[in-house]
């Protein structure tokens, strides 16, 4: 009974064989012709992107377009500072003047309404007495 298993286990591995041979070869030839490609084309592109190429020339108009921005914008920042002050002391002026016109005009109307009633009251006086 033993050597009747092992000549069936026998008859088995060889018939397993002789389908895994095919299938191995299939499967050899599947890798080779469409995995192997792209594994290949993966690590080019790898390659490619950690490999350390000289840089390329850097244009330097970008550069000096913003350094150029930056001091028209440092100019305008200047003048428009210096015209603010000019303004602030211009009102602060006006104001100055503008409360002693104040003043005087104030004054000049409460003289003005004193005389009248004092003229309203010299009348009404005279037509009293």
């Amino acid at each position: 009974m033993a050597e009747t298993a092992r000549d069936m286990a026998a008859h088995r591995l060889e018939d397993a064989r002789i389908w895994a041979a095919p299938k191995l070869d299939q499967a050899s030839h599947s890798v080779e012709e469409q995995l192997a490609p792209m594994v290949s084309a993966f690590l080019a592109e790898m390659s490619r992107r950690v490999d350390v190429s000289p840089a390329r020339p850097r244009r330097r108009w970008p550069i000096l377009a913003l350094l150029t921005g930056a001091a028209i914008g440092a100019v305008g920042a200047i003048m428009y500072r210096n015209n603010a002050q000019r303004w602030t002391d211009t009102m602060k002026d006006n104001m100055r003047e503008g409360v002693s016109d104040t003043s005087k005009w104030t004054g000049e109307q409460a003289k003005e309404a004193a005389d009248k009633a004092g003229r309203k009251s010299d009348d009404i006086s005279g037509k009293i007495s």
